[in-house]
C-alpha cells in the first residue's frame, strides 16, 4: 500500500505546477496592476521632466526680471553715488528674487564698463564646463558709460531623460543667465571717456 500512495505523490508534485501556471494566466485581477506598473515609471519620469523644464523656465524669466530692475540702481547713479559694492548690488538683485534662488553662494553679479556696443563682449565665464568665477568683476562707472550687467545662477537639474539633458555645466547644473544692456543716465556732471 505504500507503493501506490508514493506514486500518487509524486505524480501530484509534478501537475502542481502545471496546475498553478494555468490558473495564473487564466487570472485577470491583476492585469490592471500590472499595467499601471509599467507604465507608471515612464509616465512619472515625464511629468516631473515637464515640471522641472517650466521650474528652470520660470527661475530664468524671474532672474531676468531682477536683473533689469535692479541694474536700474546703475543707470540712474543711484549705486554709484551710495558707494556700492559688488555684494550691495548683490543685496539688490537677491531682494528681488523672492525666494527661488540661495543667493548665499551660487548667485554671481557681473558688472562691467564699455566703450563701445560693439565692443561689450557676450561670452559667458564657463571654462570647460565649470562655471569661472575668476572672470566676475564690479564695474559700476559713470554717467553716458555703457554698462552690461550679468548675473549668473548655478540651477541643479534632477530629472535627466532620453539624453534632453537641461544641464550645460558639470554636475547636472544648468547656467542661468540674465544680462542688462544700458548707457547711464546723465545724472552727474562727469562724462564717460
Amino acid at each position: 500500500m505504500a507503493k501506490p500512495k508514493r506514486k500518487f505523490a509524486a505524480r501530484l508534485l509534478r501537475l502542481i505546477p502545471a496546475r498553478l501556471a494555468r490558473r495564473f494566466l487564466r487570472r485577470q485581477e491583476g492585469a490592471a496592476a500590472v499595467e499601471f506598473a509599467l507604465v507608471a515609471v515612464p509616465f512619472l519620469a515625464l511629468i516631473f521632466a515637464i515640471l522641472e523644464t517650466a521650474l528652470v523656465f520660470f527661475a530664468g524669466q524671474t532672474l531676468e526680471a531682477a536683473v533689469t530692475d535692479a541694474s536700474r540702481l546703475i543707470m540712474t547713479g543711484q549705486a554709484q553715488t551710495a558707494n556700492y559694492t559688488q555684494a550691495d548690488f548683490k543685496n539688490a538683485v537677491c531682494s528681488r528674487i523672492y525666494g527661488l534662488f540661495d543667493c548665499s553662494g551660487g548667485l554671481y553679479v557681473d558688472v562691467k564698463n564699455y566703450s563701445s556696443f560693439s565692443s561689450i563682449s557676450t561670452a559667458q565665464p564657463v571654462n570647460n564646463g565649470n562655471f569661472d568665477s575668476s572672470k566676475i568683476t564690479y564695474q559700476a562707472a559713470g554717467p553716458n558709460c555703457i554698462q552690461v550687467v550679468s548675473v549668473y545662477y548655478q540651477w541643479p537639474i534632477y530629472v535627466t531623460m532620453l539624453g534632453n539633458n537641461l544641464a550645460n555645466l558639470n554636475g547636472n547644473k544648468r547656467l542661468l543667465a540674465a544680462t542688462a544692456v544700458f548707457r547711464n543716465e546723465p545724472y552727474g556732471p562727469a562724462a564717460c571717456p
